[in-house]
């Protein structure tokens, strides 16, 4: 079997993956701002490490995923460093702070389960680390990193870069900052315009702050994520993962404070999804393009032509490998929702299926296609998380699942040894790794005893030869898009159309 190979955005290679500590992998990815809703663009890169977790998980190693909820403010580097979004979204809704970050964690977490992700090990809050985020700004401060002025503490960017490879993650270099930093509000009281805020002095109307020793205020949104990683994953851990959105200033801003409090850079691995695009274009308020999940899944939005299960929102991330870029349509989610149906059916059916015991008579070449079919899997997903391909093969099982379902090879075309592989591995990719179900499984049952009562009264109408009420049942199920077959024996088949 392959080895495990991952694309480190620092280095700009793909690298084989060991761990700091053998058989134990840390995992840190940057969790939601809850001041608002989660939209299409955060379902990648969470839906991304959840195969990155399961994976891990499958290859045998104890993972503790630790994916943080920012709820202390979030204010930007570029130019609203006063604004804390949390606070100014409860001033609107009516809604003390606390009350907000709740209702949209709730939200974020029912679109994830919605989504079939595996829960993080831990799920830190920024509010509930601040005593942490102190101390390491004092560290900071003692060790020459950081300066306070009229209550807001500053990194010193200029310093830091003196001794170390600053924009190394990102690509950026510390001159052509200095001359692209636009003047922005509050730069005066910088040392240096590059200087990013680790703490910021509350003025009157702010609603969330705390107690520290440069006065009230509330901390940046870079320590939050280096405080609460270093507490959960030590000093230097194995991989962090977010949107390539994220590479600066927060990742960047993270390796410096981190590098400094605790002498060593931080991760082994960084990895970086790429972003999605709506038609073409980035999502954006200014092109009312953005996409809340629950607008995807109700279809309520100018851009949607219909609602979209979130299974279908899944497969559509998963068929591009996560470092491209991915162009969401109602063309692309409609065709991904008839891919996921053409998978999943055959699946279904071929994971219920009690396999023969075969002594003999199977086709080597379909053998030995199907027995490659399977290993690549394991050779695809080694190669940097590549679900993209993994899907490819799966879709080219998918005929020979079809053609034993609808009889047109006998099963014993595959030895049983082969078929008994093949279920379990299918079983491990589609569901296990993947993470892909039929999330309307429950309603399929309800369905299901529904048309069981229908049959019943039908064949008992035909059976009183009872012709008007027979053809009643079949045609009103055929004017809703269920059709049903009478087979041979008497029996009766039905299918969604």
């Amino acid at each position: 079997m392959s080895t495990l190979k991952v694309y480190n955005s620092y280095t700009r290679e793909k690298e084989e993956f060991q761990s700091g500590t053998p058989g134990h992998v840390g995992m840190y990815v940057c969790g939601p701002t809850v001041s608002g809703e989660s939209h299409l663009g955060h379902a990648r890169p969470y839906i991304t490490f959840d195969v990155v977790y399961r994976y891990l998980t499958h290859l045998g190693y104890k993972v503790r995923y630790v994916r943080n909820i920012t709820d202390a403010g979030h204010f930007e580097e570029e130019g609203r460093e006063a604004e804390d979004k949390i606070s100014k979204k409860a001033v609107l809704e009516k809604l003390e702070p606390m009350e907000l970050v709740q209702k949209y964690t709730n939200l974020f977490h029912w679109a994830m389960e919605r989504f079939n992700t595996v829960p993080p090990s831990i799920e830190p809050t920024a509010t509930g680390h601040i005593v942490e985020q102190i101390e390491m700004i004092k560290d900071l401060i003692t060790k020459g990193y950081a300066y306070e002025v009229n209550g807001s503490v500053y990194f010193d960017v200029q310093q830091y870069a003196a001794g170390h490879d600053y924009g190394k993650l990102s690509g950026r270099v510390l001159e052509e900052l200095l001359t692209t930093t636009r003047d922005l509000e509050g730069q005066e009281e910088k040392r240096n315009k590059e200087d990013f805020a680790l703490w910021k002095s509350a003025p009157p109307e702010h609603i969330m702050r705390w107690q520290s020793p440069w006065g009230e205020g509330f901390p940046g949104w870079h320590i939050e994520c280096s405080a609460m990683a270093t507490k959960y994953l030590g000093t230097r851990f194995d991989i962090h993962g977010g949107g390539m959105d994220l590479q600066f200033p927060h990742h960047e801003s993270e390796i410096a404070q981190s590098h400094i409090c605790n002498g060593v850079e931080p991760v082994r691995y960084w990895m970086h999804n790429n972003m999605i695009t709506i038609n073409g274009r980035k999502m954006g308020k200014s092109y009312n393009n953005v996409i809340k999940l629950t607008e995807l899944f109700s279809g309520d939005h100018p851009e949607l032509e219909k609602a979209y299960a979130p299974m279908t929102v899944r497969f559509f991330i998963l068929q591009t490998h996560y470092r491209s870029t991915l162009d969401f349509s109602n063309e692309a989610l409609q065709a991904a929702e008839k891919g996921l149906k053409r998978l999943m059916e055959p699946y279904a059916w071929f994971k219920a299926l009690e396999l023969p015991v075969t002594d003999g008579g199977s086709d080597p070449e379909l053998d030995k296609k199907v027995r490659s079919l399977l290993v690549e899997l394991d050779d695809f997903m080694n190669d940097d998380f590549n679900t993209a391909r993994v899907l490819a093969n799966l879709f080219e099982l998918v005929p020979v699942l079809n053609s034993f379902k609808d009889k047109v090879l006998p099963i014993a075309s595959l030895s049983f040894e082969t078929l008994q592989w093949m279920q379990t591995k299918l079983k491990l990719y589609v569901e296990d790794i993947l993470g892909l179900r039929n999330e309307s499984s429950a309603d399929d049952g309800k369905l299901k005893g529904v048309l069981d009562i229908l049959i019943g009264l039908r064949k008992e109408a035909r059976s009183n030869k009872d012709w008007k009420t027979s053809d009643a049942i079949r045609n009103q199920l055929a004017a809703i898009g269920i059709q049903l077959k009478d087979e041979k024996d008497g029996e009766m088949s039905w299918t969604v159309a």
